[in-house]
């Protein structure tokens, strides 16, 4: 086999596995999409509780029917300006699979939500190449369709692993907090 063949088997391969169906969203007048298979639901936005020592594009946390759930500006971990929220944006919940046993429930600000897509393995090529500097790695490639570019996300790679780390870490550490404090008042 040539070596364009096999590249062009290797692109089939990625790009197989990417055809499904896309929950696409803005971002900074972009459109970015994310399998609807890690999409729990989308809500409003709501009051962020803030927690401390997290980076600036984590807000916080939010109370989801008794679930604390971390809360990421999708907007500013992306390296897009800050925004002030309107009626638009919302938050959507996915889930985000930490290990191979263990997932965690994160919630993603966005700008609006437009769609869902179903898209075909002809739809999406894979990221450019952009010389010196590599893409990201949660970039899963570019769709094309209705005569629109559309970002294809990686959910499992937006978060960096010590990202994931961090914000169990503050979880686990703020429901001993919680749990100590209720024993210590007497509500345990």
């Amino acid at each position: 086999m040539s070596s364009s063949g096999a590249m062009q088997t290797e692109h089939t391969k990625t790009t197989s596995a990417q055809a499904g169906k896309y929950l696409v969203f803005q971002l900074a007048q972009e459109e970015f999409a994310i399998g609807v298979l890690s999409v729990r639901e989308i809500i409003r936005t709501q009051y962020i509780t803030k927690v401390p020592h997290t980076p600036p594009h984590m807000k916080g946390v939010i109370n989801l029917r008794g679930k604390v759930i971390p809360v990421m500006d999708l907007r500013t971990k992306l390296g897009f300006p800050e925004t002030e929220y309107d009626q638009r944006t919302c938050v959507i919940i996915v889930e985000i699979q930490t290990d191979a046993r263990t997932s965690l429930y994160m919630g993603l600000i966005v700008d609006g939500v437009a769609e869902v897509l179903n898209l075909a393995q002809a739809d999406i090529q894979d990221v450019p190449d952009f010389g010196s500097s590599s893409p990201s790695p949660y970039l899963l490639g570019v769709a094309k369709t209705k005569g629109r570019i559309r970002i294809l996300l990686d959910i499992n790679k937006v978060l960096a692993s010590h990202e994931v780390g961090g914000l169990q870490d503050i979880l686990a550490a703020s429901a001993e907090t919680d749990q100590s404090r209720r024993a210590g008042d007497g509500l345990v």
